[in-house]
Order: structure tokens, then sequence, then C-alpha cells
């Protein structure tokens, strides 16, 4: 199975950030012109923190709160569960699977290299297996 190294390097390194003083507003703006759930949250050069629309959804909508107002650092993930990049596929399955998170921020030391989504990992799942069906396929004809 590969590793996260390995699937960055297939998908791309593009990481979308913001600033942690941003309005929330603007991190959606920027969600929705990426096509994607979550910004990672930098601020001095540093990983400070995650959000994603799952944040906005508990903790700006459902407490009638605005998103012009809000600052990304009132509702970010300071506590970010990260994977270094030559853990495997399955071990970030696990791991988002355990902690019920969508994106995995891949680090290496304290530099952050890129990011993973569930979509990332389960695409490289059914790839693997089609992949073992093919062969078993191949096998059993031959």
């Amino acid at each position: 199975m590969k590793s996260a190294r390995q699937l960055l390097q297939a998908k791309g390194r593009d990481i979308h950030s913001i600033a942690p003083d941003a309005r929330v507003f603007d991190a959606l703006k920027l969600m929705a012109e990426k096509n994607v759930g979550a910004l990672v949250v930098i601020e001095g050069g540093r990983l400070a923190g995650i959000i994603s629309e799952r944040d906005y959804a508990r903790k700006v909508i459902l407490l009638s709160k605005s998103s012009h107002d809000i600052a990304v650092r009132e509702i970010m993930t300071a506590k970010v569960i990260t994977v270094q990049p030559g853990q495997t596929v399955e071990q970030c399955m696990a791991l988002m699977t355990e902690k019920r998170i969508r994106h995995l921020p891949v680090t290496e030391g304290e530099k952050l290299v890129g990011v993973l989504s569930i979509g990332d990992l389960v695409k490289e799942v059914i790839a693997d297996q089609e992949q073992t069906i093919k062969q078993l396929e191949s096998y059993i004809h031959s």
C-alpha cells in the first residue's frame, strides 16, 4: 500500500491556507473557489489550525453568528491531527476513522508538506482493490 508521500506526489502538493485573523466568510469563499472542504490555518509560517465546512456549520450557523464578523481563529480546530509522509494509506484511513476527521495535514518535522482528504484515501484504496481483483482474475484464468 502507498504512503502519504506517494499520494501527495501523485495528487500534487497544493496547500490551500488562510491566516487566523481572516474573516470566516473569506475562508468559505476560498474553499468554494478551490473546491475544498477545509483550509489549513497558517500563522508565522507554521501550522496553527484547520478550518472546515463542519467547523462553520457547527460553530457559526448553529450559533446564529455571522461569518462576516468572526475571525477564523475563533472557530478553527487548533489541535490539528497530522501524519508523517512515511505513514501508509491504511494508517491514515484508520486515524481519520478513529478521530472522525476528513482532512489530514502531512508534516515533515515542523514543515507542512501537503494535505490528504478522505476522498484521496478512498480513491487510493479503491484503485488498490481493483488492482488486486485484476491480479486474482488473471491468476484464476491462467
